[in-house]
């Protein structure tokens, strides 16, 4: 899969992965309803772990408007699972281990870490609209109040 710039209106492109029980779980399952798809570095990381528990608090409300919430990252199906657990996260973990769907969707690829150059996952968020388009792009996301910030735009 070719990475490109996506565009808010357009098409999210298809794609299936395995959860954190093993399960294959596909954009395409969610037509219907809107999904957040969000792709971040590492389980159990600062970082990390403030995205999915601000979204994890919002979720009443997400799930209150229709949206669901996919968080995909590179870790294994065993790391997902104790992240799942030890922060109560509602929603699913996918891995991506070959990077293929975040080379895809533009969240794979070069970031200043620390003053440095590094290939690594570039935390973004995409809505996808009960159609499956992008009705949202978030390329920059503020960890503490991503949960939040989804609401606001999954209301209008």
């Amino acid at each position: 899969m070719p990475s490109i710039e996506l565009k808010e209106g357009q098409k999210a492109p298809d794609f299936t992965l395995m959860n954190q029980d093993g399960t294959p779980v596909s954009l395409s399952d969610y037509r219907g309803k809107e999904v957040l798809v969000y792709f971040y570095p590492q389980d159990d990381t600062p970082g990390c772990t403030k995205e999915a528990c601000s979204l994890r608090d919002s979720w009443s409300d997400l799930s209150g408007l229709g949206v669901d919430v996919l968080g995909i990252s590179p870790d294994d199906a065993k790391s997902h699972q104790k992240f799942r657990e030890k922060y109560d996260l509602p929603f699913q973990l996918l891995s991506d281990p070959d990077k293929a769907v975040m080379r895809t969707y533009g969240a794979w690829g070069e970031k200043n870490m620390y003053g440095k150059i590094v290939q690594g996952v570039i935390r973004s968020s995409f809505l996808v609209d009960a159609h499956g388009n992008l009705k949202k792009i978030w390329k920059r996301v503020k960890t503490e109040t991503h949960g939040a910030d989804v609401v606001k735009i999954a209301r209008l």
